[in-house]
């Protein structure tokens, strides 16, 4: 499996109040890489974060088709997973060449990958994985789900700490140029939350645009990141860099 852990791979923006179609972010040679691997006539499956909501997944589904081919990958078939074929799972996963695992809310996505039964159905799947925000995080053998909204900063039963996909040793938090700056439920999320739990489980922050790159039990670090451990941070990479990660 080639595996991209991403922050965010572009492809959408905001215009005029609705969501429309771009190129994919190329920032840190991620496109140039992915193109590396790609087949022609690639058939892509997004795995949904909310499979509840099919409506907004056909959105992302026409979008996401639309964006890879303004940025030049050549696809046959792009298809959606949720609560609709998600009984023919098992025999569907095999068939596509790249899995988009899709950004949204962490606890709810993961908990659709345990229907799927995921994380051991992925351990055959041979093709490019993409994991998107929540698809990355989801990624890890331990996932940090830190809290995305007021209630679960402030929930004391809320689960920080969940069992993910296990394609990774290494736990990621996305969109840090953003998120550091926020706060959740009267907490600041770099001061209050990000660097206390730290000190449980180290993690790697991602401003959009970076990601992590993983084949052949080889990790690669593209761009800007930053390590969160034992209550600190510390810059690791810089865009337009790369490093290797252990």
């Amino acid at each position: 499996m080639k595996l991209f852990l991403t922050s965010n791979i572009g492809g959408i923006q905001e215009e005029k109040g609705r969501r429309v179609p771009c190129a994919l972010d190329s920032s840190n040679h991620f496109t140039k890489l992915l193109q590396k691997y790609w087949k022609a006539n690639s058939k892509i499956l997004i795995i949904s974060s909310d499979p509840e909501n099919e409506e907004i997944n056909d959105k992302f589904k026409a979008l996401y088709e639309a964006a890879f081919k303004i940025s030049g990958f050549s696809l046959s078939q792009i298809d959606v997973c949720d609560r609709r074929n998600e009984n023919k799972f098992a025999d569907m996963l095999y068939d596509y060449d790249v899995l988009i695992l899709a950004g949204g809310h962490v606890p709810t996505e993961n908990n659709f990958f345990v229907r799927l039964r995921l994380k051991e159905l992925i351990k055959s799947y041979d093709g490019i994985a993409i994991g998107i925000s929540a698809g990355s995080m989801n990624s890890s053998d331990v996932v940090y789900a830190q809290p995305e909204l007021d209630s679960e900063a402030v929930d004391p039963e809320y689960k920080r700490y969940l069992k993910g996909l296990n394609l990774t040793n290494i736990s990621i938090l996305p969109h840090f140029q953003r998120v550091k700056d926020l706060s959740i439920g009267g907490l600041r999320v770099l001061e209050d939350i990000s660097l206390p739990d730290s000190k449980v489980r180290p993690f790697y922050a991602l401003v959009d645009g970076s990601y992590i790159f993983v084949e052949n039990n080889k990790t690669t670090l593209y761009g800007e990141a930053y390590l969160l451990k034992d209550g600190t941070i510390e810059k690791v990479c810089e865009k337009d860099k790369k490093m290797l990660l252990d």
